[in-house]
């Protein structure tokens, strides 16, 4: 299937491919850049340019524009390995989330900064014993007076050392069932009794952090949506998550390093390479089905399973084509190294296909 494009849009993908150069040239190039590629500075010109809160309602500051010019624009820079990672979250989920759920009070205390670049936001979501599982998360925010009083640890929190605030999720009532007395609340990251210690993973990275809370202090007024009842909050942040272009077109640059040296007089060699661009796009036609939201609910998890297992697929070949050279301690190596998380991240393929099966296909699930 071949998409017929707009001449405006030929002319924004044009013009996102120009600016995505320019940034390679002088930020370098990131591999899964929108998470890998930190630069403020470049977050402060996304936002002048007006590429970020592009499909936000113009009455909170947003373009208005439509989805699809979001995700052309996001394509080429990812797939260029712009430096997205400073302001991607934040335009990608606590915007939307504070525009659905927040109230007008935090919606004019947060959304400015977040437009302009100039706020970097961390999501506290996972922990050390729960994994994929949200309901089985433990770190507790107990009312005293008006304020809430947090203490618990989270984990793979990507930029805690460098974010302004936490988009904390967090337990206000262990009394029912466990996917009740979740909430979500913003917690600024100069807080007393937050600790920080990144981790460093295969590529060298840091932007893995665990982050402590120890009788950290934070106003009730900090709330996002009702007390208790944010699961489904945060379900929907996940839609965004998990079915966006940036889980197809992470490693498209290595991709194209590779698809220069193959040798293409091998038929089997065209044959993969034939499957690979067949992959991407069958790829961009599901993600395109998330942002146009013609999927079913929670089919994000199908679009997040073969696009990240896609990208698998391409460091597969990359390293296979390059062969030695692929071990060289570069970009092309740092890349390849970061191909197991591309289907562990955001929810692993197995939690994936469970949502896919119960939720979506309405499979019974297996007695306990």
């Amino acid at each position: 299937m071949d998409f017929s494009w707009t001449p405006e849009q030929v002319e924004l993908r044009k013009h996102a491919r120009e600016v995505a150069a320019d940034a390679v040239e002088r930020f370098g190039r990131w591999n899964d850049s929108w998470i890998n590629g930190f630069s403020k500075e470049f977050a402060r010109e996304m936002g002048s340019h007006g590429w970020i809160g592009m499909t936000w309602p113009t009455e909170h500051g947003g373009g208005g524009r439509p989805p699809i010019e979001r995700l052309i624009v996001g394509e080429e820079l990812i797939a260029a390995g712009a430096p997205l990672a400073a302001m991607w979250f934040a335009d990608r989920q606590m915007g939307p989330t504070l525009i659905n759920y927040g109230t007008p009070d935090q919606q004019a205390e947060f959304l400015p900064g977040i437009l302009s670049g100039g706020t970097t936001w961390c999501i506290g979501m996972s922990e050390p014993d729960s994994g994929s599982d949200l309901a089985s998360l433990a770190t507790a925010a107990v009312r005293d007076g008006d304020d809430f009083v947090i203490n618990g640890q989270k984990i793979w929190t990507s930029f805690g050392e460098s974010a302004d605030y936490c988009y904390l999720i967090c337990r206000t009532d262990a009394s029912g069932p466990p996917h009740r007395g979740i909430s979500e609340v913003i917690v600024p990251m100069d807080t007393p009794g937050i600790e920080v210690r990144p981790i460093t993973d295969m590529t060298t990275n840091r932007h893995f952090c665990e982050v402590w809370f120890s009788d950290v202090r934070v106003p009730v007024a900090n709330l996002v949506g009702v007390e208790g009842n944010a699961f489904k909050q945060t379900m929907a942040q996940l839609e965004h998550e998990r079915g966006g272009i940036d889980r197809l077109v992470s490693n498209r640059a290595l991709y194209e390093i590779a698809a220069e040296r193959a040798d293409r007089e091998d038929p089997r060699v065209r044959q993969e390479m034939a499957r690979l661009e067949s992959g991407y796009t069958l790829g961009r036609i599901l993600v395109t089905r998330e942002v146009l939201r013609q999927a079913p609910k929670g089919f994000s998890a199908a679009t997040k399973c073969f696009c990240t297992e896609h990208q698998q697929r391409v460091a597969s070949f990359v390293a296979r084509t390059l062969g030695a050279d692929a071990l060289l301690w570069d970009q092309v190596g740092r890349g390849l190294a970061y191909d197991p998380a591309y289907t562990i991240m955001g929810g692993t393929s197995n939690i994936m296909r469970n949502i896919l099966g119960e939720r979506v296909l309405g499979l019974p699930r297996e007695p306990r």
